[in-house]
């Protein structure tokens, strides 16, 4: 007789289901932890539910419903995977949107997690990996995060993307809310006259223009409305084109507010002069620009001021550090407990904090930054727990007997 639920190895391996080779290591995860987890065939809804009630662990922890297919459909995170699992089941006091993933659920697994916190990093990792249909479609904005991104020469230009590369000059975000962040990034192009052509668009600046014999036309009707300095038909040269893309950047970095200070001008100036359709066109145009320059300080400020070691206790009663750092979460680490742990502890401190450490690029889940944010804002009472780099490696130095 085939048993009602299986424990499962860690990681879920591919040997599970061959659509779904498990959720993937995590960032959020000390190295020595080993994660379990179980899968529940739905052989029909009240045997899942039996399932469930019977061997669902009441600790956090994510959970993945999969279709027919073997694939996820949905990923979700609890504070207690019994209780959360079980609600799916309550067809009055349940979420519409419940009763249709359950329906279509086929299996389910779930993986746990050591704190609520761990989980809700764990849960948006798992949905930027393999986003799942019912956690991105049909919910604009939700979680579907942007970045707004400002790329290399010989012409360079602001454009959104879910994935940045890296390769990029500077990148901007996490933002949320797709069409303003769109607005913003077209009106900041337009206003410096940064080119928004595909990079396929072929480039002639100025100064080579003597090596063509034939009369160059702007590709798009930008050029004409002054709103593009038309590097794609030899009307600047790179250096001039060159300046306006450190304009832009200087704007974004938060060390210029020239936007602001020439739109709202124009905007009084021609109140003043009774254009009030222009006065309006210009209004739309500053509230854009004030959104996003609201937005750029509010996540220079996370990242400028949340550095800072958390000591959190989890579900099994041991501390764990997260290594917060830009605002976002580089590591977790076991409280160090003896010379040994405080050993390895004080080297990834020292490697997590330092500049080198966050420049480079990760491969983390960005969006933790808003997640760090969020949950201190809603917890002020952990606040007093953080540690400061200082503290962490006072503490550490002091457990492996150094002065």
């Amino acid at each position: 007789m085939r048993p009602r639920g299986t424990e499962l190895p860690s990681l879920f391996p591919s040997s599970f289901i061959e659509a779904f080779a498990g959720f993937g290591p995590s960032l959020f995860r000390t190295i020595c932890a080993q994660p379990t987890g179980q899968r529940f065939p739905k052989r029909s809804l009240a045997k899942l539910k039996d399932s469930v009630r019977a061997e669902a662990p009441r600790t956090p922890g994510v959970y993945g419903m999969l279709g027919a297919n073997g694939r996820l459909i949905y990923i979700g995170k609890a504070k207690n995977l019994r209780a959360r699992l079980l609600s799916y089941f309550r067809e009055k006091s349940r979420d519409p949107k419940a009763g249709r993933i359950l329906e279509q659920t086929r299996t389910l697994v779930w993986e746990d997690a050591a704190d609520e916190f761990s989980a809700l990093l764990r849960e948006l990792e798992l949905i930027r990996r393999f986003r799942p249909r019912f956690n991105v479609q049909g919910q604009p904005g939700r979680r579907r995060y942007a970045y707004l991104c400002l790329g290399r020469g010989p012409a360079s230009h602001l454009h959104l993307t879910r994935e940045p590369t890296g390769k990029e000059l500077a990148t901007y975000g996490p933002f949320g809310g797709s069409s303003r962040s769109e607005e913003a990034v077209r009106r900041v192009n337009h206003f410096f006259g940064l080119r928004d052509c595909p990079n396929t668009t072929a480039l002639h600046f100025a100064e080579i223009g003597k090596l063509f014999d034939d009369d160059r036309a702007a590709n798009c009707l930008r050029y004409e409305l002054g709103t593009c300095l038309g590097p794609c038909a030899g009307f600047c040269t790179s250096a001039v084109y060159g300046a306006a893309a450190k304009a832009a950047k200087a704007f974004l970095d938060g060390r210029s507010d020239r936007p602001l200070i020439e739109t709202k001008a124009a905007m009084n100036a021609a109140s003043i002069s009774l254009r009030f359709e222009q006065a309006a066109i210009l209004r739309d145009r500053l509230a854009s620009f004030e959104w996003l320059d609201e937005k750029l300080k509010f996540l220079r400020t996370a990242r400028a001021k949340n550095s800072f070691v958390y000591p959190l206790q989890g579900a099994d009663g041991r501390t764990r550090w997260y290594l917060i750092h830009t605002g976002e979460v580089q590591a977790v680490l076991p409280e160090p407990n003896c010379a040994a742990t405080a050993e390895a502890a004080l080297t990834r401190i020292e490697s997590v904090f330092s500049n080198a450490f966050a420049a480079k690029k990760l491969e983390r889940c960005a969006d933790s930054l808003l997640i760090v944010t969020g949950w201190f804002r809603k917890r002020a009472v952990e606040k007093p727990k953080l540690l400061s780099r200082r503290q962490a490696t006072n503490l550490c130095r002091s457990l492996m007997g150094a002065p």
